[in-house]
Parts: C-alpha cells; structure tokens; sequence
C-alpha cells in the first residue's frame, strides 16, 4: 500500500504556493482502509524554519473552522504560522474513537485509531514536513474524548488539546486531573461547553473544570469556557478562535495590559521580561521569532519609565541586530549614552543612525534635534 509520504511526493512535489489545503486520499496499513485527509500548507511554507502542527479530527465540518481562525491569527501576528492536520469522519466518528465500556480506554477500531495518528499518519507529515516541537490536537463530542487519550502515553506526542463539548468516556472526566497534575513537561489544556448542550454532557463537563482548578502544576495551562444559549454544536465556532488566543498567547505582541501590569510593576530589569518572553516562545515551538518592533517599542518605554539605562543598552544591541538596516539601534545606543552623560559618544552615535533608513517614530529631523540639543 502506497504510504501518505509517496502520495505526498507524488502530489506536493512543490510547495503550497498557491494553494490554501488539499485534500488526500491515504490507505493507511493499520486501519485497513483510505482515509479522507485535509492538509493545509502556509502559502509561504519553507523549510527554513519549523511549523507547529494542529490535528483535527472530525476534520470534515472542523477543519476550515480550525484553518480560518489559525491563517487570521497568524496573518496579524498573534501565533505562528501552522500546518494544520485534518482526518475525516463523518459518519464514523464514534466507531474510530470507540472505547471499552468498562476502563473507558480506546478499544478495537479506537485503538487502531489512535495508533493510526501517532505511529503511522503524524511521521508521514513530519517526513515531508518541518515541524516545530509544538503540536495540538482538536476534537468535538466523541473525538473530543478521545483526544485526552494521547495525554496518558509516558511521552504524550500533543503539547495542546481543545477539547469541545467532549462526550466523555466512563471515569475520564475523574482521570484527566490527575495525569495533567502529573505531567513534567509544558501542556495547555482548552475545555468548552455550550450550556445549551445535552445536560448530563454539561454537567460532567462542569465537574472537570472544578477538579481542574484544584490542579496544582506550573507546567500545566488550562482554559475554560461555558458559551450561553449555545448548544454543543455551535460550541465549536465558538470555542476555535477562544483556544487558539488562550494557547498562544506567549507568542503575541506585548499589550498595554502587560506593559502596565507586568513590565512597570516588575522589580526585574525591564530587558528580561523580553529576554525571558522570546525564550520561553522558543522553547515552546522549537524556533526563534523575530522580535516584533511594537515589542521594542514596548520595552523602550519601559526603559525610559524606570529610568534603567542598563536594559536600554541592550535593547540598542538587540535592535542593531534585529533591524540592521535602521536608525533604531544606534539611536538607542545614542539616548543611553546621552543619558549616562557621554555627550561625545552620544553624538557619534546619532551621527551613525542619521545615516541609517527612518524606523517608527525615529526620522532624521528629530535625530537632528538630539545633536542640537546636546551640543549648543
């Protein structure tokens, strides 16, 4: 049987470039069968860098809810760029995520099913694919219980689980609290309802986010949303755009609510919130992002506002590093040095950013202002 990887050869000898998601027909050997898979691809795929990579499953009326939402986000810089992974079930839903009625793990078809995701379809995509560390999965109703399952593997293959309106198996509900509580390694964790769904549903539902805010782990993010006058279908438009803000929230711009309550009432220097944000981000999604300048900006503010002309050195290196090109560097490397009462130097480095391309609110007129200033 052809594997996903030849088909992928055969298909997608290029890149997505024009593209937005494809659909693939794969005959998997553990299922015994072709299955329905969707792909997308960012259009500017390359593989210089790493791509997180969402699973869907009930991809069929899932998968362009979960593809809108991650191209937005990522198109205003408020998470990476993603693969986005998506199997087809319509129909089937509950025989692949089937369970034994008595321990509520995967039995049967479900148990080939989970074996299918991890072992067979997820290293055909990461054969073809640059896949960063960070990986999510999405389910709804049945596949939203079934998702947990892959949290109770030793190494669990997701660092992030949406879980919608999930129809959850016997005791599962009582479970997932202790694993998560247990777990070393950093996992977020989404959990939606619509009110308006089936009651017992929302009541096991409600009970899990009970016993998950008594979950004491630093390593473990949990979400939760209860959506009004909202059954568990329209949960999922609901609770897609909701996860994927909660889940990458780390990776967005700062906001005015950091600066002020995160960057002002530290006691740290003011250099390290940054220093410490890109870190962390990296160590999630396995790849460095490019400091934004609205971070820059954020940073330098904070700089002047606590008078910490140690941060403002380094941020002048950073910026040299980040946007050679600009006056930006040496501007900060001009106003530290001014401020520090090294008016010679101070001039030299204006002297450097006068020559350099215009950046924000940085523009030749005022780096003249600043030479006058210091001078006459």
């Amino acid at each position: 049987m052809k594997s996903l990887c030849h088909i992928l050869l055969g298909l997608l000898s290029s890149v997505y470039a024009y593209s937005q998601s494809r659909e693939i027909s794969f005959d998997s050997e553990i299922l015994e069968e072709t299955r329905n898979i969707r792909l997308y691809v960012p259009e500017n795929y390359t593989d210089d860098r790493a791509y997180p990579l969402i699973v869907v499953l009930d991809a069929d009326y899932l998968f362009d809810l979960v593809v809108t939402n991650a191209r937005f986000y990522a198109s205003n810089d408020q998470m990476p760029e993603s693969i986005v992974l998506g199997i087809d079930q319509k129909g089937q839903s509950d025989k692949d995520c089937i369970y034994d009625a008595e321990n509520g793990f995967p039995a049967g078809k479900g148990a080939d099913f989970f074996e299918f995701i991890g072992g067979e379809l997820l290293p055909a995509i990461a054969d073809k694919y640059n896949l960063a560390n960070f990986k999510m999965i999405a389910g709804h109703l049945f596949s939203g219980n079934f998702i947990n399952y892959f949290m109770f593997k030793d190494q669990p293959i997701f660092d992030a689980y949406i879980d919608i309106q999930p129809e959850f198996a016997p005791l599962l509900e009582k479970r997932i609290p202790d694993r998560l509580a247990a777990l070393s390694s950093t996992k977020f964790y989404y959990l939606a309802t619509g009110e308006d769904a089936d009651k017992n549903q929302v009541e096991r539902i409600h009970n899990l986010n009970t016993s998950m805010k008594k979950v004491k782990n630093e390593h473990v993010f949990y979400f939760f949303d209860s959506f009004e006058n909202t059954d568990g279908h329209a949960a999922a438009s609901c609770a897609i755009p909701r996860a994927l803000n909660n889940i990458f929230a780390i990776y967005r711009p700062i906001t005015p609510y950091e600066y002020k309550n995160n960057i002002l009432t530290s006691e740290n220097p003011v250099y390290e919130y940054l220093d410490t944000k890109y870190k962390r981000a990296e160590d999630l999604f396995g790849f460095r992002k490019p400091v934004s300048i609205n971070d820059i900006m954020a940073i330098y503010a904070g700089c002047l506002k606590k008078e910490d002309m140690t941060s403002l050195e380094q941020l002048s290196e950073l910026a040299k590093k980040e946007y050679p090109d600009t006056m930006l560097g040496y501007y900060f490397e001009a106003e530290y040095l001014e401020k520090t009462g090294d008016t010679k130097k101070a001039t030299r480095a204006y002297k450097k950013a006068f020559g350099m391309k215009e950046i924000d609110f940085i523009h030749k007129d005022l780096i003249m202002e600043r030479i006058e200033a210091i001078n006459y």
